[in-house]
């Protein structure tokens, strides 16, 4: 099943939910729990609990009362778990013929427009789509799709039948393509979508811990081997953290020049289907946890090229040349764990006594807080850029940094 999927409550559900062992929020139609945060709340518990229940937009804007910074608006989306439904918006799905296109929340432009006829679309956020997505929000990339009604809605791709096949036998355009790959779907059934559906299906799925199991072994054999070849521990650790940071750089590239190659992107069979395997299939289904790291299969593929150029550029010295490819492994295992994360795992829980009370843990905290809502916003607001997924320095470098206030949005949901 997909690691998270949004579900609808009713007010009466949320209302129910305001003691410090449960406590929801709501802000428009959308759900937190903030539980976590009650005790760690710097204006007391007392305050959330008041508002335990209720919307809480309004306060949150209040000047008055205490105007809210950025940081507590991406607390609250780390803790969204849902949407509520209001009365009105309920009653309009009930007498609707196609309620399916208002409920689950958020609504389809069918839904949203049948809402505004009913006088209810005050209950449901009024959202903007972004041109290279067609998503609004974060929430996009969790709501459930029904494999059926996406399919005759888009006409792309069935999400209960091989994958790949498909794509080679569409005859999609290049333009319809690559408008649909990165709308974000969820896929509902038991594990992943179905790739291959044959023997290579388990080539295809790769748990993160897989990354570090499989590649630290040999980082730490050739860095050993390396070290042996240098006349100093200061000299290895130079070439090694060498690769490291060359590895930034490497990861930039590849996102950017090989699994962005849109502009580039043949308009035929082959060039489609390539880069469905190599990324596109990671926006098209961005929150299945088993096609967030790369299979070692296909690591091996593009990591011998690495080998040889670190070879060619250190020629000099076997030793160096490993030292550097090395670090830049290592550089990799790095990656590969921090996006599964970004999509994933949440900072450390505020109900621990120690992230409260360390300053050390607020750091690293903070930092993933941030790299996960600038990676999260590649998927859904503008996949052309931000192509940084452990570091934004690159991004800022080449002109592709994206832009983390609130961006205009292009086109009406």
């Amino acid at each position: 099943m997909p690691s998270r999927t949004l579900p609808n409550f009713t007010s009466k559900e949320v209302d129910a939910n305001k003691t410090t062992e449960c406590c929801w929020v709501t802000i428009g139609s959308e759900v937190y729990d903030v539980t976590d945060f009650v005790d760690a709340h710097p204006g007391g518990g007392d305050l959330i609990l008041q508002y335990g229940g209720k919307d809480v937009g309004a306060i949150m804007k209040n000047e008055i009362e205490h105007l809210h910074s950025e940081s507590a608006y991406e607390i609250l989306n780390d803790n969204l778990i849902g949407f509520v439904a209001a009365d009105p918006v309920l009653k309009t799905a009930v007498d609707s013929d196609r309620p399916q296109d208002i409920l689950p929340l958020p609504p389809n432009q069918a839904g949203a427009q049948e809402l505004r006829i009913n006088g209810a679309a005050d209950h449901v956020p009024t959202e903007r789509a972004y041109e290279t997505t067609s998503m609004a929000s974060e929430a996009h990339l969790c709501r459930e799709t029904n494999a059926a009604e996406d399919y005759r809605k888009h006409g792309f791709l069935k999400l209960d039948e091989p994958l790949l096949m498909q794509v080679w036998n569409s005859g999609f355009s290049k333009d319809f393509y690559l408008k649909e790959v990165h709308r974000a779907r969820q896929y509902n059934g038991d594990g992943s979508a179905p790739l291959f559906g044959n023997f290579l299906e388990p080539l295809s799925k790769t748990a993160w811990w897989v990354v570090p199991i499989v590649w630290l072994p040999w980082v730490s054999l050739g860095s050993w081997l390396a070290y042996g070849g240098i006349p100093s521990v200061f000299q290895f650790a130079a070439y090694w953290c060498t690769g490291l940071c060359l590895w930034s750089l490497v990861e930039y590239g590849l996102h950017r020049g090989l699994f962005h190659i849109d502009k580039y992107l043949p308009d035929n069979r082959v060039g489609i289907t390539a880069h469905f395997l190599l990324h596109g299939i990671h926006h098209f289904l961005p929150m299945d946890k088993y096609r967030l790291v790369m299979p070692p299969t296909l690591f091996v593929v593009l990591a011998a090229p690495f080998w040889k150029l670190a070879h060619t550029v250190f020629y000099w010295d076997w030793y160096v040349a490993t030292a550097v490819f090395c670090g830049g492994i290592f550089g990799y295992v790095c990656y590969d764990c921090t996006h599964y994360f970004l999509h994933h795992k949440k900072y450390v829980s505020n109900r621990h006594r120690l992230f409260r009370a360390n300053f050390a843990l607020r750091i690293p905290t903070a930092y993933h807080r941030a790299l996960r809502s600038y990676h999260i916003a590649h998927h859904y607001t503008d996949s052309g850029n931000g192509f940084g997924v452990t570091s934004r320095f690159w991004d800022r470098v080449f002109g592709t940094e994206l832009p983390m206030s609130v961006p205009k949005p292009i086109q009406a949901s």
